[in-house]
Parts: C-alpha cells; structure tokens; sequence
C-alpha cells in the first residue's frame, strides 16, 4: 500500500468571521448606538413614503417604574407587528406614549411626602402637580432608554405624553365635546372608592383578592304589614359588610321566592325556604318550628324598623320592604338590606322608591361627625371595626339585632391596585357620561338624513356596534369587552384628586346647569395648551367666562378627569393633531384611524373600553379596526409574578444575562394570547432555539463566501433537491405571509425555526455538504446549491429580521459591510418552483426510515457512519430516483433496490475515497480517490502556486 496524500487542504471548506458564541449582551449596545447616530428611524419613514399606511397606536403605560417583563413583552410585540408590516413594504410609524397624569403617580408622590412627614394638603396645588410632573418625566426617561435596549425601533424623541400642554389641552376639548352634547350630568352615585386614596376609582383600577370577613345576620322588626301574622316577627338579613347597616334604609325581597315564619325559642323569624336550614345552624339553635309559608308577592306593604331606632331621627323612620329582581336564594336569608349610599342596586330600588342617600360616611371611610350612630368613628374597611366584637356589632348585640357574627366569611373582594387597600361602594356627587340617554347622531360628510335615522341613538348602543365591527385577535375578546360594554352603568369621569386633566365646567349656582358656551370653551382649550392643567384656577374663572357672564353666578368643578378619560382620548391628540405627520392618514379617509390596538386582556375593562367610548361619543365609531391582545407572563410554575412571593423576573437582567435577542424570541415563540410562563429552564431552550438559528447563518455566510453573480443557476436547470427546497422555502413564505396577516407570531416563529432545523440543517445542508466541500467550484450542482443558499440566505435574514433585530443586522452587516441595513430591505422574492410535493414527502419519509435503520449499528460501532453502509430498499420506494441518487440524498454507501418490505443495512465493503471519504466501487483501495475528487485534485495541482 502506498503512501497516503493528506487531501484536507483541496477541501473546500466554509469560510466566514461570523462568530459562533453571539456575545449579545456585549454586541447589542453598539448597533443601537450606531442606529441612533444614523437617525434610523427618520431613515425608515424616508425610505416608505408614500407607501400603504398601517398604524399601530401605542397604548400609553404608566410612567412610575422600571420596565417590568409585561412592559417587555407588550412593546416587542408591537415592535413585532410594526417591523413586519415595514418589511411588507408598508409605511408603518411606531410612536410611543406614556399615560402620566393619575392616581398611581400621584401616589408614588405621596409616599415620598410620607417619608418626609409632609402634609400632602398642606402643599400649595401647583407646587404638588409641578413634583408629579416631574416625578412623571423621570420615568418616561428611564423607561424609555429600557425599552430602546429590547431594539424597539420607534420616534423615541418625539413620544406623545398626556401631561404635554397640548395633550391636556385636546383632553379638555374632548370633554368639552361631551358637554356640547348633552352627554354629561352630575348626580350622587354608588361608585368604588378608596378610602385610604380618598377618590373614586374606575373599574380597571381595581383588583380582586379573597379576603376573610365578618359574617353577621341581623334581625329587622316587622311593625306593619298586610299579614296581620307577621307583625311582632323578625326579617333577617344577612350581610359581610357590617359596617353598611348604620346606612339601612330598607328591605329588598323576592317576589318569586317562597318564604318561611319559623319560630326558634321565643321569636319569629322570616327567612327564605330553601335557606332555613343554613340560618338555623348559623344562630346555633337545636330546632325550630315551622309557622308558615307565604309567598315574596305578598309582602308588599309590610314595614320594619331599625335595630338602633331607639335613636331617634334617621333611625325611628320606617324601613319599608322593596320588590327586588336582584334578589336570590344562593345565600344569605333571601332579604337584602338596602343601603342605597353602598350598592348600585340598594341605590337604583330606593330611587325608584323615592328613598335618597344620606352620605352618612365621609371620603377618608369614617361616619360623619354629626351621625347618630358610630359618629367620626370608623374606618370601615378596618376588620376590627367590623368584627363580631367590634363597635357595630356590639351596639347591635346590645339591642337584641344582632342574631349571629363570625369572622369567617372567605370571598373574593375588590381592592385599590395601587394601595392595595380594600375598596368601598360609596355614594358621592360625581360627574357621569350616560350609556343609555339618546344623543344626536356623529355622522361622516356626505351622510344623509337616512344615516342619521339609521345610527345607534345612545353612547351604549353605538359601542355595541362598533365592537361588532372590529376584529378581534383572538376573537374571544370580542365576547368579554361586548360583555362588559353590555352590562356597564354610566361612566364615572370625576376623580377628587390633583394631579390630572381639570373637569373645565361651570356650573349655573341656581339652575345647575353646565355652561356651554363655543366661545368660553375655545378660551380654556387654548390657555391649557399654553400653560397646561394650571391655567384651570378661580383666579382665571372672569378670563374665561368673559364679558357675558358674572363670576358669582358660576361654579368652578374642581374635580379631575378619570385617568382613563386621558388614554381613551389619545387618539384625539396623537392621530389626528397633525404633530406626528407620519401618522396622518391620506386625504378623504373615514373611519377609525388606527388600525390596530395591542395591550393586555385586563385593557377591555381599561384602554380598549375608554377610547372606544369616547371616540363612539364624539365621533360615532371606534377609534380603531383591530384589537389584538395578550395574556399575562407567569413564574416557571404558572403562578402569578408577585414582589411579595419573590418570583419576579426582570427584563433588564435578562438583557444583560442573554441579550434582546433571546428576550424577544421567547415573546415571540409563546402563545402569548394566553398566559404564558418564562423561567431558567424556558429560557435555555429559547437559547438552544436561538443558536441553532444563529449557526443556519454561520453556515450560509461561510458557504457563500466568495459567491457571485456569474456562478447563479436558473431555476430550470437545478437539480430537483434545489428545486424542492424552493418549493419548500414558498410554502414557508406563504405561512409567515398568514402568519402576520393573523398576528400569529408564534406560528412564524416556529415556522422559521423548524424550516431551519428541518429542513435546512438535518435535510438539505446535510445532503449538499458533500457537493459544497468536494465538487470542484464550477460544477453545475455545487453552483446550483450556492445559487439556492443565496437564495435561502436573502430570504431568511429578512425573515428573522423583525424578530432577532440585532443579529440579523449582524448577518447582514458581515457579509455586506457596505449593504444598509438589513432593516431597510423589503419581503424578500422567492423563485418559484414546482416539484412532485407528494414524491418528495415519501423520499424523505423513506430517508428517516433508513437513518433509523443505520442508528443500531452505529450505536453497535459495526458502522462509524452512514457513509459505510450498504443499503438495501424495500420493493416500494418514490419512483424517478436511481440508486445512486438515493445514496446521495441518504448520505450512504451503496443502495441498491431490493424486494422487501423494510429496509436493510450492512456494512460496505468498499474502499473509502481519501477526500470526500465516500465508499464507492471505483476507489482502488482506502485513501485513493474517486473519479471525482482526482478530477478536481488534478485542477488544483495545475494552478500554479
């Protein structure tokens, strides 16, 4: 045997400078900073001009905080949708905002005075709102160069703020919109209140958490009723707000429901059938006779009196019983206590009975000074106040109403999600737009009396029909916001606080109506945009009311707007304003001028609810086509992140742990429309994914090295491995196509991903890397596969773009220094190609079924590789291939077509060729060379050194 020539050097083997560990964490900072100094963004909006627009309108956060994973994972979302709508070729403008007026600033503002032992209402109002402001631009900084690291690409110098002077001054000239109207009133109102916030809260400011109670039955004298029996009996309520019966004006009964006289000891009780039983074991009693049934109709008429009437005044009146729909048998005693100051349904039956709330607790939750029971004491959401031993139940006792008390009622209950303190139902005068008043109809130009008659006549209506006509991503959310729309009682816009947008009305001291006038509106409107919520002060109230009218004759609201009044106006400022041309939609548009909303599911009560009222109130339609929402990111164990359980995850040391990268792909891998988790372990696998993506690249840029225009194949005259990855490559172009027509990036994500994996690493490299590293430079099928990585590599770098935003400008940017950035190319072309779909899909099935064949023995060291084998394939195999390509795209040995019905595998006894190392019946001996490799070796040698 002769002297073996080492052959490595005539290999031709991928050549690239694109690293194999990323290094993100360190890499990542410079491409943003060489972004900001090229104004990539401007760049962005120059490069489409002109084109379609598509606009994602940013929902304002809160300016109170570092970045929090859902902040992260809600901007690379939007950063997701706005990256492939530009890469469609799309002009679409990303501006972010912040939401900064509100209680949870003003709060964090507080906390500080606390600290400080300051007196937030011994503070001059200016000088408060001048530290919230400030206290509000801190955060949007900070948050904003948080969000710049995920490589949010957006107009991050130009944010839209609702604190910005014309930004306060749009939002008072949408609530003056609603005054022109007619759609404003003020009344008394159960609303959710915040003792320890002291102001009114809206429904998305409040969350649920169960809480133990109190748990009493209180016993009502019956004085008067039709039914002579009754009298001298006692009606029970049963209630887990013990603090609410000092406000008692009545008994709400059902007049369905059937209900039972029953004596236990030396009293009368009057008690719902089917909860007899659970009250007798609550008063702990051994038995109890049956007197008699009557029926709730039959009530009517009959009158009980307060336990603490002995009071005198409030308390000696009468309490008369009510016939209430609301009122059921799941639990309790079937009577209802009415407090019409604490409940919206006490309020709306005593209303209707003429029975009217006497505002007997103050704003801080104690009981005002001058009421006969429980006077200047409080507070109410207190447990000790409340508890069997406490001062309600005690006076209760006393007098023989008190029936039962424990201290072990679980339920769920709403809570400040600020303050985290318990709320209270409390009836105050505050300022409501009505869902159900008809309002005159919002229509576009060109409409006609027909239109009007056809519009939706109330606020409530108009919004039914407007989630009616937007999408839903997932559709179930059209369900839950056109629920909750459904079942809504008016809006609630007054807030009794001081940082926020003033609710600009006078009020007439006589008539108490609001003054609408065009002329004092345009004054306010235009001193708020030059001096902010200042300007609204008694000082100016002359300035703005003008020649017309007196002062003294006027009323100033001092009230601020809801904060969700401020979000739901924001595309009154940052869509139609004109200070953000970008988002300018062409001239003559109708219709809601965002095309999509993107928040999470708790924003249909909150931000989605807000802005469709109010753009349905002003302008007759939602402001928007599409809503798109996404679930919440729990801990590795699908529980609820908490500062308190120590399970948070921060995005910032992520970013510095893994890099945006690895952040954005895990956002974008999970099915984020539902709650979803993320922890260590996740992670290393979002990781494995990203460097199996991030070594498809390596490979193309180091098996395109030196690739030119000369050595590109047409598509008719590739091999069909080439054209059945083109084929391959235009269904996975189609499904990303679907994929961001769905928002459904989760699909696109592992599209992409198992195109790489699958298709391209375990497939189509593996097969063609024999041709890459032996064929000589010019052979046909070696220029057809790089013509096809080209290909491959001009698509999937445009692909993965708008998810792994920095390492595909660092794909980019190694194989074209001087290209741009890869962030400025468009949806890439891919050739089509046809081949037999079918064939192929049992050509590869049978390969798996042959490398599984070759597993044993590889693992029984009879083979090294697939190289060695001898392969013998069943009767049945996909017509139109020879042997020979079977044993290439097998990478095998020999095959041979054989009569069985499974595959067979032995050892070659072929020689192996010392360059391509394939055994083959023409290599004379081990280390010789094929007919091939001689041919190519031959060239090389000719070329001089």
């Amino acid at each position: 045997m002769t002297e073996q020539r080492d052959f490595r050097s005539t290999v031709f083997l991928p050549k690239t400078d694109f690293p194999m560990k990323a290094g993100l964490p360190q890499k990542e900072p410079g491409i943003l900073a060489r972004w900001q100094e090229q104004d990539f963004y401007r760049r962005l909006r120059e490069a489409r001009a002109g084109r379609e627009k598509f606009i994602l309108h940013d929902g304002p956060p809160y300016a109170n905080g570092d970045m929090h994973i859902g902040h992260a994972l809600n901007h690379i979302l939007k950063d997701m949708v706005v990256r492939t709508q530009t890469l469609l070729g799309k002009d679409a403008p990303y501006v972010p905002g912040w939401d900064c007026h509100g209680l949870p600033i003003e709060w964090k503002v507080e906390e500080e005075y606390r600290k400080k032992k300051k007196n937030k209402d011994e503070v001059p109002p200016r000088e408060f709102r001048a530290e919230c402001r400030a206290y509000a631009r801190k955060w949007v900084d900070t948050q904003r160069e948080q969000l710049k690291r995920l490589g949010i690409n957006a107009d991050w110098d130009h944010p839209y703020l609702t604190m910005d002077f014309a930004a306060e001054a749009t939002i008072v000239g949408e609530l003056l919109k609603f005054a022109e109207s007619g759609q404003l009133y003020r009344g008394a109102k159960p609303v959710m209140w915040s003792p320890v916030e002291k102001t009114a809260l809206a429904e998305a400011e409040v969350e649920y958490e169960d809480i133990v109670s109190t748990q009493i039955d209180v016993a009502f004298e019956i004085i008067e009723s039709p039914d002579p029996d009754l009298v001298g009996a006692f009606a029970v309520i049963w209630t887990t707000t013990p603090w609410t019966i000092p406000a008692n004006q009545a008994i709400a009964y059902g007049p369905h429901v059937d209900y039972h006289l029953i004596l236990v000891g030396d009293r009368r009780y009057l008690i719902a059938e089917p909860l007899v039983e659970a009250f007798v074991k609550r008063i702990g009693a051994d038995r109890h006779d049956m007197e008699f049934y009557i029926k709730g109709a039959a009530l009517e008429g009959t009158v009980a009196r307060h336990p603490m009437h002995a009071l005198g005044g409030f308390f000696a009146r009468p309490r008369p019983f009510l016939a209430g729909e609301f009122v059921t048998t799941d639990s309790g005693t079937g009577l209802v206590h009415m407090a019409p100051d604490h409940g919206e349904d006490d309020f709306l039956l005593c209303k209707a009975h003429g029975i009217d709330p006497v505002f007997a607790v103050e704003g801080d939750g104690r009981y005002r000074a001058d009421w006969p029971w429980l006077g200047g004491e409080g507070s109410v959401i207190n447990p000790k106040f409340n508890a069997p031993e406490g001062p309600v139940c005690t006076a209760l006792a006393e007098v023989g109403g008190l029936v039962a008390a424990s201290a072990d009622y679980r339920h769920s209950y709403p809570h400040s999600w600020r303050s985290k303190a318990k709320v209270i139902f409390r009836c105050t005068p505050q300022w409501f737009v009505p869902m159900d008043k008809s309002i005159p109809p919002v229509l576009e130009d060109g409409a006609d009396e027909l239109d009007a008659m056809m519009a939706p006549r109330t606020l409530r209506e108009r919004a039914m029909k407007a989630i009616a006509d937007t999408r839903f991503v997932p559709e179930k959310g059209r369900n839950r916001i056109g629920a909750m729309v459904e079942g809504r009682p008016d809006w609630v816009l007054s807030r009794q606080r001081a940082w926020g947008v003033p609710l600009t009305l006078f009020v007439h001291r006589q008539t108490g109506e609001v003054l609408v006038d065009e002329a004092v509106n345009a004054r306010i409107v235009a001193a708020i945009g030059l001096e902010g919520v200042d300007a609204w002060e008694d000082a100016r109230a002359a300035e703005y009311l003008g020649a017309d009218y007196r002062v003294e004759d006027y009323e100033r609201v001092t009230d601020i707007l809801d904060v969700w009044f401020d979000s739901g106006s924001t595309h009154a400022f940052v869509l139609e304003s004109g200070r953000w041309p970008d988002l300018v939609r062409p001239e003559g548009y109708r219709g809601p001028l965002a095309d999509l909303y993107l928040e999470g599911s708790d924003q249909h009560r909150g931000w989605f609810q807000s802005s469709l009222l109010e753009s349905c109130a002003t302008r007759g339609h939602a402001p928007y086509k599409a809503i798109l929402t996404h679930g919440f990111t729990m801990d590795a164990k699908g529980m609820k992140m908490s500062k308190s359980l120590g399970n948070t995850i921060s995005p910032l040391d992520l970013m510095r742990d893994y890099g945006a990268d690895i952040l954005r792909l895990w956002a974008l891998s999970v099915d984020f429309t539902e709650d979803h988790r993320i922890g260590k372990e996740i992670l290393a696998g979002v990781a494995d994914q990203y460097r199996k993506l991030r070594n498809t690249f390596r490979y193309l840029l180091g098996a395109l090295d030196g690739f030119a225009e000369e050595e590109r194949v047409a598509v008719a005259d590739m091999p069909e491995l080439e054209r059945h990855v083109l084929a391959v490559l235009g269904q996975l172009d189609a499904t990303l196509r679907q994929a961001i027509a769905d928002f459904d990036f989760n699909t696109y994500v592992r599209a992409l991903t198992e195109f790489c994996n699958e298709d391209l690493s375990a497939f189509f490299f593996d097969i063609r890397k024999d041709s890459l590293y032996c064929d000589a430079p010019d052979a046909p099928r070696r220029r057809a596969y790089r013509t096809v990585l080209d290909t491959l590599f001009h698509a999937l770098v445009r692909y993965a773009a708008p998810v792994l935003v920095f390492t595909s400008e660092e794909v980019w940017g190694t194989r074209y220094p001087q290209g741009g950035s890869v962030h400025l190319l468009e949806w890439p072309e891919v050739p089509a190609a046809e081949v037999d779909a079918d064939r192929w899909q049992a050509l590869r099935a049978l390969r798996q079924a042959v490398t599984e064949a070759i597993e044993p023995l590889r693992r029984e060291k009879v083979l090294g590789s697939g190289l060695e084998a001898t392969v013998e394939l069943p009767a049945q195999v996909p017509a139109g291939f020879t042997e020979a390509d079977f044993a290439e795209l097998f990478i095998t040995g020999t095959v041979r077509f054989g009569q069985g019905d499974a595959v067979v595998v032995t050892r070659t006894d072929d020689a192996k060729c010392g360059r391509c190392w394939r055994h083959l019946p023409e290599v004379a001996e081990d280390g010789a060379l094929c007919v091939r490799c001689d041919d190519v070796v031959a060239k090389i040698d000719d070329v001089p050194a």
